[in-house]
């Protein structure tokens, strides 16, 4: 039997960071993957979504090129070409991940393992099953596309995110039932690229959870892009196949409909990957909703098992993953670290783009913080104007006694790239004031920030501030 210090199931963002971090400090590691290295993210989810994304806005711009005098003739999609473009970024990205791994040092298996007891792995590879005694293991299996009783998939007609990002041809009609990141932002990019969208959200808004005035901003965009979306309303099941596919929904006073549709794509959420880990053979507690319970260092029940990412909860999001897979391979190397992360930062890639990191409105009221709020919209920056994004602006919530920064809210071109700033606002304590006081560079789309701090203080200088009594 095979043995080694720390074995990392699964080579995710979590896992595979964790791999090479756990090498780093000393610790001889082992990744186990079954399929790709990189895992979801990397090969049917992050990356691919926004490679098409990514399309989809330089089709945008073409289409809109005469607008500013530039003659171009009417563009096209090439899906099938577009595709096998996003393969050799995956393709590209693999292969990065699996050289790290070689050149740190950790050794990687390609199996599907499972617990045989507290301190070994079995793990059934196309050679065949073997062993794996472990001093300390992590479990970064991640999460898989919820199903729903009446929208059974079959990969073809009614299908999850993984071929939806797959497809070789752009839909006529799709149905996207449930209006959360996944689902509109793989809605909004066919729908550059010409199919119709409806969106079906049982919930009252898009994007649960996230700013309402953010949330409204989008929802106006989507109108605009001719982009339905019914709230509020009950996806109850469908008939027929392919181009005759009708779906039917409900609305919340009780209103029947149907929607014509040839392709579904179902996005209501996501499940862990517990399934077949054989965690009670290794005595591990599952927690609510078949996620695994950890503690502040990331360990199970089981001191010696550790558990990161989207298989434990939380926000199930990639760089969430990786830090937690850091503190977790910390603490494995024996340094003494906890997973205690103020502000974790959250991008949409719908267009405009949606960041968020930190406390609403209400959230901080909530808490009971007397707050204040700036906000600097972006069709009153130049570097906006220039390059035709108008769209949205920059919140910032602040304790009104403080001044601390509890929360930035963005929608607006690159609001995935500006958020990191008020992530490290929050989590190093920052003031509004600090971040009014900061030179930003002119002109870029940063000075957002600068200006929404200052308006905190109705003090911005590129919008009138009305005085408040």
């Amino acid at each position: 039997m095979k043995r080694t210090q720390a074995v990392v199931i699964g080579s995710g963002p979590g896992g595979y960071v964790a791999a090479i971090r756990l090498a780093q400090l000393g610790v001889e590691t082992t990744i186990v993957e079954r399929e790709e290295l990189g895992g979801v993210c990397l090969n049917r989810g992050c990356i691919p979504s926004k490679a098409f994304i990514s399309g989809a806005n330089i089709f945008d711009s073409i289409q809109h090129a005469g607008d500013i005098g530039i003659k171009t003739s009417k563009p096209t999609v090439d899906l099938k070409k577009m595709r096998a473009w996003k393969d050799t970024i995956v393709e590209r990205l693999t292969s990065g991940v699996g050289g790290l791994l070689t050149k740190a040092g950790v050794t990687t298996i390609y199996g599907e393992a499972s617990f045989k007891d507290k301190n070994t792995l079995t793990i059934k590879g196309k050679d065949g099953t073997s062993q794996l005694a472990f001093d300390n293991c992590m479990i970064a299996t991640g999460s898989r596309s919820m199903e729903i009783p009446p929208f059974p998939q079959d990969g073809k007609h009614v299908i999850s995110s993984t071929e939806a990002l797959n497809l070789d041809t752009v839909p006529k009609n799709l149905c996207v039932i449930g209006g959360g990141v996944i689902g509109l932002e793989i809605g909004m990019y066919l729908n550059t690229f010409g199919a119709e969208v409806t969106v079906v959200e049982m919930m009252d808004q898009i994007l649960p959870g996230v700013d309402a005035e953010v949330v409204k901003t989008l929802a106006r965009e989507l109108k605009k892009k001719k982009i339905k979306v019914l709230t509020k309303t009950k996806a109850l099941g469908f008939t027929g196949k392919g181009s005759k596919m009708e779906v039917q929904v409900e609305s919340a006073k009780g209103k029947k409909s149907t929607i014509p549709t040839d392709k579904i794509l179902v996005s209501v959420g996501r499940r862990p990957n517990t399934e077949g880990l054989g965690l009670d053979k290794a005595g591990v507690n599952i927690g609510e909703r078949g996620f695994i319970d950890v503690n502040n260092k990331l360990q199970t029940n089981v001191p010696h098992i550790y558990a990161i990412g989207d298989v434990c909860g939380g926000m199930l999001l990639a760089h969430k993953a990786s830090k937690e897979g850091l503190v977790a391979a910390a603490v494995i190397a024996g340094k003494n670290e906890i997973y205690d992360v103020r502000a974790m930062p959250g991008a949409i890639f719908t267009v405009p783009e949606i960041a968020t990191v930190g406390l609403t409105e209400n959230e901080a009221k909530d808490a009971g913080h007397e707050i204040r709020v700036g906000k600097f919209p972006f069709a009153a920056l130049g570097k906006a104007l220039a390059a035709r994004h108008t769209e949205g602006f920059v919140k910032i919530i602040a304790d009104a006694k403080t001044d601390l920064v509890l929360g930035v809210h963005i929608i607006g071109t690159h609001a995935s790239d500006i958020i990191s700033e008020a992530a490290l606002a929050i989590e190093m304590g920052a003031c509004a004031e600090d971040i009014g006081l900061t030179v930003h560079p002119h002109p870029t789309l940063g000075e957002s920030m600068m200006e929404a701090a200052e308006a905190v203080h109705d003090m911005a200088i590129h919008i009138f501030n009305p005085k408040k009594k």
